[in-house]
């Protein structure tokens, strides 16, 4: 019969408090356990995240990254983890699925929800069950309010949005905050061409920002969020988001040096950061592209492309086995981008499914009922 087995600490406003030793006879061979120190979480099911990095990109990072805080004291009691393991009839267990519940310096994630089983095992036969009793333990542990979106494969997405209605009686957007495809490169399939000028005036310099390139981060980001709604920015959000990305060395920046033969007065004679690529989710063999935003300005110019090449160069080169990223379904030329890189499965020829190619979507709860976050 399966087990809620729960492994806590210390309450937090967020989390409600979980008390040691509690377990909960279901019925099934499901065990559901909630953690909220990583250090707690079984080395089992850290190994299956990371051999499932770029489909656990919005957790695995995450993980590794409050581990390291937890080695030095620093213990952020305001996040919690929740798995689902099988267990079969000579003990054998396999981890599922992982629910994370978390958090950045710029606000509260949504919840995630990430595959450790091939895409061809989640079905609705096989998410409902497991996806229930994810929620039970939620209920007892998360408040409700915490819970403003939900952000995983399609299906599971589309199933918890139900599912959570029908628990909570909180309704959710028809419409997805965000549909997406996850994508990935590897060194065997990035395409390493030659970068034109074409459309350019003035030279140009990709490397990693710095913090002279503040106020052209901000910029960059403020438009980001607002083209990306509802986690919209304002000015400061944006300028406090832009100094983290370059304090942490996540933000690399396209800049237009001035023409030599323009004179000095010439309005477009001054540098400038015409696009910025951002990875911030990075675990120890996958980096994940978060952010891609080109100035109004200078889109058309291949700025994106030439930028988003020498990145993914830059990570593949550093260790990375992989980089991955999210591109919208309706971003057709973003697609477009990311396809001549190399990331794969967004080819009008690629047809054939390839392990680790998803459709995601989040989807959001009625914001009057619940917090709005940030990521």
């Amino acid at each position: 019969m399966p087990v809620v087995s729960v492994v806590s600490q210390a309450p937090s406003s967020q989390i409600a408090k979980i008390p040691l030793d509690i377990h909960s006879t279901l019925g099934g061979d499901l065990v559901i356990s909630v953690y909220d120190l990583p250090s707690r979480i079984p080395s089992e099911m850290l190994q299956a995240l990371s051999r499932e990095a770029i489909r656990t990109n919005v957790v695995l990072p995450h993980l590794e990254k409050a581990r390291l805080r937890e080695d030095t004291g620093e213990i952020d009691d305001n996040q919690l983890w929740i798995t689902c393991t099988s267990k079969d009839d000579k003990g054998y267990r396999t981890p599922e699925l992982i629910l994370s519940c978390t958090r950045s310096e710029l606000g509260e994630y949504p919840i995630f929800i990430a595959p450790l089983i091939p895409a061809s095992f989640l079905t609705e036969e096989f998410l409902v069950p497991r996806l229930r009793l994810l929620m039970i333990a939620m209920n007892e542990h998360i408040q409700t309010g915490r819970v403003y979106s939900i952000f995983a494969p399609q299906l599971v997405a589309e199933l918890f949005a139900e599912m959570w209605f029908d628990m909570k009686g909180i309704d959710h957007y028809s419409e997805s905050y965000y549909a997406a495809k996850l994508t990935f490169c590897t060194k065997r399939t990035f395409r390493n061409r030659q970068a034109t000028d074409a459309g350019l005036r003035g030279r140009y310099v990709l490397r990693p920002a710095v913090m002279t390139d503040l106020e052209g981060v901000a910029q960059l980001c403020f438009q980001f969020a607002s083209e990306s709604e509802p986690f919209i920015l304002d000015a400061e959000g944006a300028l406090r988001e832009a100094q983290m990305l370059i304090v942490n060395k996540q933000v690399w920046v396209h800049e237009l040096q001035p023409n030599p033969s323009l004179p000095p007065s010439t309005p477009s004679s001054g540098s400038q950061i015409a696009c910025l690529v951002a990875f911030t989710r990075n675990s120890q063999t996958c980096a994940t592209i978060s952010k891609v935003v080109t100035s109004p300005d200078h889109r058309g110019m291949g700025c994106a492309q030439r930028l988003m090449r020498q990145v993914c160069k830059h990570l593949l080169n550093s260790g990375k086995q992989a980089v991955a990223l999210y591109v919208a379904h309706n971003n057709v030329p973003a697609t477009k981008v990311y396809h001549n890189v190399g990331f794969v499965g967004l080819g009008e020829a690629d047809n054939q499914p390839i392990e680790g190619v998803e459709r995601w979507s989040e989807i959001g709860f009625d914001r009057n009922r619940v917090q709005l976050g940030h990521w």
